[in-house]
């Protein structure tokens, strides 16, 4: 009997530690599809609520929830940072654990050191010329691994790491970005360190960044909310 109780519990153990890995990701979605309405109430509604969205009444989907036109259009890249990302809005990806967007940069510009915490990213360029890469954690003593993409190549970044994208070329480059996650996050490692509201102590940065306390204070006010890029 007591064999049989520790087996038992063994088998609960090993199921609650799969869920625990499984709720770290986009939830499995139990339909073909969970098409995203911001319709509250009314008859287009399914029963389904699903990933914080209710769910379009299947039977009143169409083939258009599927697509998304647009990413040919360039974007407006004249900011700090010299790029531009659009994101493809396709209300029937939702639950399905993809998103993509096309990402414009201007000579120069970039998309600066950031973290997705909730997915893998994989990037193909379509013009021009860019310098991408990523950092391993310190368990891997922080690596870079780093390539010059050039139209046509691809490089994938790994979930949570810090990652770059900067065109080196002297023309405009364009890229296209999907991600394992309709909602990947987006941590922008100089925003959420420098322009963070309420600001961190600038005494703890400096010493941290080794950088002089007037340095700190002029960084955060270049980090302010309105230079956000969402990617």
């Amino acid at each position: 009997m007591k064999d049989l109780f520790q087996c038992f519990l063994a088998k609960i153990i090993l199921v609650a530690l799969a869920s625990s890995f499984v709720s770290c990701y986009d939830p499995s979605h139990l339909q073909d599809y969970c098409v995203a309405t911001n319709e509250t109430k009314g008859g287009n509604l399914s029963i389904s609520f699903v990933n914080g969205r209710f769910c379009k009444d299947p039977k009143l989907v169409t083939s258009n929830d599927f697509f998304a036109s647009g990413l040919n259009i360039p974007g407006n890249t004249s900011n700090r940072l010299g790029s531009f990302v659009n994101p493809a809005n396709i209300p029937g990806y939702n639950t399905l654990g993809v998103a993509i967007a096309r990402i414009d940069f201007a000579p120069g510009g970039q998309i600066p050191p950031h973290i997705h915490p909730r997915a893998s990213e994989i990037l193909q360029v379509i013009k021009g010329k860019l310098l991408v890469g990523f950092v391993s954690s310190n368990e891997y003593n922080y690596t870079l691994y780093s390539k010059i993409l050039y139209p046509g190549d691809v490089f994938v970044f790994p979930i949570g790491l810090v990652q770059f994208h900067a065109n080196i070329g002297k023309t405009n480059a364009i890229a296209i970005g999907a991600v394992g996650s309709q909602n990947p996050g987006y941590i922008s490692v100089g925003d959420a360190v420098f322009g963070s509201r309420p600001s961190i102590d600038p005494k703890i940065l400096a010493k941290a960044f080794a950088l002089d306390i007037n340095i700190v204070r002029y960084l955060g006010t270049v980090f302010s909310p309105q230079d956000d890029i969402v990617e």
